[in-house]
């Protein structure tokens, strides 16, 4: 196997610097949560792009929460069919495994796989129409919501609602799972939908009761 090659110097100076401060002056935190293991109290689901940092958000600590990252933070629907699920096999495991209290779904402005989504709705992404397209695919998840914000003029509006959209399908996608629905309904577990604007440093929170998005 000769085609993995070493760290880029600049990781490794990153690394010898965390090293050297922040976990040197924390190693018994770090042994602790080696140790013990982790307790998360919430999971969330966000998005790979690089400009959302959850732990930033919330100035969240190591052991507080259980991320997972994929394109547009979405969660497909109920599928025992045996296949891989890299997203539901986390969702089960923060779920029934580490029993979080909370599962938030985090969006995010200018996000390119809406915009994908968007794209292939309008017909304009033949790419990722392809049947060998992974994240054609996966946006395939959001499609049924084009029709909400289809009728939308402004494409930069367009695209903000579609993405509150897609943490929308999500919540609803989450609760096709039973072990989610049971320990939601038994009050044990609580959904949020979050969407966060990263210019702004804006945060909004989904409100079912409303069916809208509000400034926290």
């Amino acid at each position: 196997m000769n085609f993995a090659k070493p760290l880029p110097n600049y990781l490794v100076k990153r690394y010898h610097g965390w090293k050297a401060t922040t976990y040197s002056e924390n190693q018994v935190w770090y042994r602790r949560l080696a140790t013990e293991g982790q307790r998360p109290r919430a999971m969330v689901i966000s998005c790979c792009d690089s400009r959302v940092h959850v732990t930033s958000i919330f100035g969240a600590d190591q052991g507080e929460f259980f991320i997972h990252r994929n394109i547009a933070n979405l969660v497909p629907p109920y599928a025992p069919d045996g296949d891989h699920h890299g997203t539901s096999a986390t969702i089960e495991y923060a779920v029934t495994a580490l029993k979080v209290a909370h599962l938030i779904v985090l969006g995010h402005s200018q996000c390119g796989g809406v915009q994908g989504c968007i794209d292939m709705c309008k017909g304009q992404a033949p790419q990722l129409e392809a049947k060998e397209s992974f994240v054609g695919r996966w946006m395939d998840i959001l499609k049924p919501k084009f029709d909400l914000v289809a009728d939308v003029e402004d494409s930069t509006d367009q695209a903000r609602q579609f993405e509150r959209q897609a943490v929308v399908a999500s919540l609803e996608n989450l609760m096709t799972f039973p072990f989610v629905s049971a320990a939601v309904e038994d009050g044990s577990l609580s959904l949020h939908g979050l969407w966060t604007d990263i210019g702004e440093g804006g945060l909004m929170c989904y409100d079912p009761q409303e069916n809208k998005f509000v400034a926290v």
